[in-house]
C-alpha cells in the first residue's frame, strides 16, 4: 500500500525555502547568452519564468508532497563568469514545507536554460561535455509560528 503521510494534526505555520545550483557551461555559451544570441531566445528570462511555474506543479511531479498554496515564490538567475546561477525561494503558509517546491523551482530553471543553449553545448558526437548541474541543494529553511489571532 502506498500511503501520503497524514498532516492534517500538524500546526499551520509560516514557511519559506530557498534552493540554490549552477549550471556550468562553455565560455561561447556564456557569451551568446550575455549578448542575447541565443536562437531560442532570451534563456535566463524563460528559466526564472520556467521555475516559477514549476514550483506550483511540484504535487504533480513529486508523488508524496502535497499540494501547496505559495503564497510567494521568485527564482533569480546570475549569469556569471564560469556558470548560471540560480536561488529559487517558495514561500507559504501552511502545514508542511516548502522546500520541494524551491528544489523544483531551481532544477526546472537550469533545465529551462539547458536546453535552450544546448545546441550551443554538442560536441560533434552530440554529447555535452562541459555542461552539468550542480550542487542544488537548501540553502535556507524557515519555519515561524503565526501570531495569535490569525
Amino acid at each position: 500500500m502506498v500511503r501520503q503521510s497524514a498532516i492534517s494534526a500538524k500546526p499551520v505555520v509560516y514557511r519559506r525555502a530557498v534552493a540554490r545550483g549552477t549550471l556550468r557551461l562553455r565560455p561561447r555559451t556564456l557569451k551568446a547568452i550575455r549578448r542575447g544570441k541565443v536562437a531560442k531566445g532570451d534563456a535566463l528570462h524563460t528559466g526564472e519564468l520556467a521555475g516559477l511555474l514549476a514550483m506550483k506543479r511540484t504535487a504533480e511531479l513529486i508523488p508524496h508532497c502535497h499540494p501547496l498554496p505559495l503564497t510567494g515564490s521568485s527564482v533569480e538567475i546570475e549569469l556569471r563568469s564560469r556558470d548560471v546561477r540560480v536561488a529559487a525561494e517558495a514561500e507559504s503558509v501552511g502545514r508542511t514545507g516548502v522546500e520541494m517546491e524551491a528544489l523544483v523551482g531551481a532544477t526546472v530553471s537550469l533545465l529551462t536554460v539547458w536546453d535552450m543553449v544546448k545546441y550551443l553545448e554538442k560536441d560533434a558526437k552530440g554529447l555535452y561535455p562541459i555542461a552539468r548541474i550542480d550542487g542544488i541543494r537548501v540553502t535556507q529553511k524557515v519555519k515561524r509560528a503565526m501570531p495569535k489571532g490569525r
